[in-house]
């Protein structure tokens, strides 16, 4: 079974260390080199390290839609399917055409729903109590393709985006194989999506990362979870701009003005929302360690009566 594979991030790497230990994964793709750090130092994807190890050919086209040589070359590779995860560019038709059993690619989510760019992220932040991966037969639209087979993953009340991206990475390398050996053996029956049950799940950007104190509590804590590890929920305590990784809900708001900071403790920061309270369990302030609130006020101080902006 000739294998192209394409993709890009850390998300990536499992379904492509899954692809080279049970098929012939004849040469992988994935973005240009990118700075990186203060010293912008030139670094390679994760996908690239990967497929260094093991001396597989790799390709990094700016735009694969426009480079003319690239793709004749994948023409030439005949491969039985190309397997898409995180790669980053668009695909066109003419590619998507050119393997045997078509472009499969890994979605981290249930489609038709969340649809687009940040899926793990969006569907924690919507309070949603599943997600899961889905692998489709590819077209031109975005994941718009026929599904082929899904996972199913429970999402806890504490599970932030990082921990849900780390348990989907690991279940969709699972589910990439189970589907081409299926698809292999002409054993699925691609499903149509239902244009009517999906939305679209946006990039993230650090304006969305502001918390607002007049809404329910569950919605603040949704929007902490969903934005860990990036961008990182923040707010304001004195002019101080205080990054906030984990929280919960807590209690009945017994009267509290929202974004007033009612009580202070080892056990965290307890903030007033519209219902209830947000308890603050890990921050980071400008200059200093991501901590938990426990450890900051050993060299520090939190005023209750405070109001958070």
């Amino acid at each position: 079974m000739k294998i192209v594979f394409m993709g890009t991030p850390e998300f990536a790497v499992p379904t492509l260390k899954a692809c080279i230990e049970n098929f012939n994964v004849t040469a992988v793709f994935t973005q240009p080199d990118k700075p990186r750090g203060r010293g912008k130092k030139l670094a390679y994807s994760e996908v690239k390290e990967e497929a260094l190890k093991h001396n597989i050919e790799i390709f990094q086209p700016v735009k694969l839609k426009d480079d003319r040589d690239t793709i004749e070359k994948l023409k030439e590779m005949a491969p039985d399917f190309i397997i898409v995860v995180a790669f980053g560019q668009i695909l066109p038709k003419e590619v998507l055409d050119i393997p045997k059993y078509g472009c499969i690619n890994l979605h981290a989510s249930l489609l038709p729903k969340y649809r687009g760019a940040a899926p793990i992220n969006w569907c924690i932040i919507d309070g949603e109590k599943y997600s899961g991966n889905t692998t489709m037969l590819m077209d031109v639209g975005l994941d718009t393709g026929d599904i082929l087979l899904q996972s199913k993953v429970e999402i806890t009340d504490s599970m932030t985006a990082g921990d849900l991206h780390d348990i989907l990475m690991e279940d969709g390398a699972e589910l990439m194989v189970k589907t081409i050996k299926a698809m292999a053996n002409n054993e699925i029956t691609p499903i149509k999506q239902d244009d009517s049950k999906s939305c679209y799940a946006s990039m993230l950007n650090k304006e969305m990362a502001h918390l607002q104190w007049n809404q329910p509590a569950v919605n603040i804590v949704n929007l902490v979870r969903g934005l860990n590890p990036w961008p990182v929920a923040i707010c304001k305590y004195k002019d101080k701009a205080m990054k906030v990784f984990l929280a919960e809900v807590k209690g009945e708001n017994k009267g509290e003005k929202p974004a007033t900071i009612v009580k202070v403790s080892k056990e965290g920061i307890l903030v007033a929302a519209t219902d209830k309270y947000v308890l603050i369990k890990e921050v980071q302030f400008p200059n200093g360690k991501r901590m938990t609130v426990a450890n900051y006020l050993n060299g520090n101080t939190v005023e209750e009566g405070t109001i958070l902006e």
